[in-house]
């Protein structure tokens, strides 16, 4: 879809992620953050040749500019597309890593546990705000941190699932213990399907270009 934008709905009602994440929490980063980045991102792009771009498109095409309004536009678009990647990265129900993408967690990491450990110090080590991410290349996982609106994404990397570490994902439950924050969603809330459909949909590209 290009622009205007809308703020895409999420994927559970705003209680669901409790007791891990408030509905609270929820409520000022989705309708007040979120949105935000949307609105601005909207006023920044009307009658720029970014206003008839996929938002990710317009996230590549700004990515690397560090000044003047194609930073502002980076920011903007890049937190609107880390947002909705970070909602469905979430699940209220627990979710079991299974199939294809299990296979190759063990294969790159050891297994599950090394994997949480692994995104769990990301997170902690984003020095301010920022991402932890599950990341693919060429179908080998790893683990990504990013400051402010950067993506894996926005240099080419296929992104799996993403945490935010940004102070208003978990302030108003977790104060500044961003480990506790991290440790509980890892433990509840990560949704594994969403990553295994990204890794497959990699896998797809990849069958397609060598046949």
């Amino acid at each position: 879809m290009t622009g205007p934008f809308t703020l895409s709905p999420l994927p559970y009602d705003a209680d669901a992620l409790e007791p891990t994440i408030s509905a609270k929490t929820v409520g000022f980063h989705y309708h007040k953050h979120h949105q935000a980045y949307v609105d601005t991102l909207n006023k920044l792009v009307e009658g720029t040749r970014y206003g008839g771009m996929k938002l990710e498109e317009i996230v590549r095409a700004t990515a690397g500019n560090h000044v003047g309004k194609e930073k502002k536009i980076f920011d903007n678009a890049g937190q609107v597309w880390n947002h909705d990647f970070y909602w469905n990265s979430l699940s209220p129900t627990r979710i079991a890593i299974d199939g294809r993408l299990k296979q190759a967690v063990e294969r790159d990491f050891g297994n599950a546990q090394k994997l949480i450990e692994q995104l769990a110090h990301a997170g902690t080590e984003q020095f301010g705000s920022g991402w932890a991410w599950l990341v693919s290349r060429h179908g080998k996982l790893g683990v990504e941190k990013t400051p402010n609106a950067v993506s894996p994404m926005s240099q080419g990397t296929n992104c799996l699932l993403a945490i935010d570490v940004w102070e208003h994902a978990y302030y108003l439950d977790y104060q500044n213990e961003r480990p506790k924050y991290l440790e509980a969603v890892l433990a509840n809330l990560i949704n594994w399907n969403f990553a295994a459909e990204n890794l497959d949909k990699e896998n797809h590209i990849v069958r397609a270009a060598a046949e």
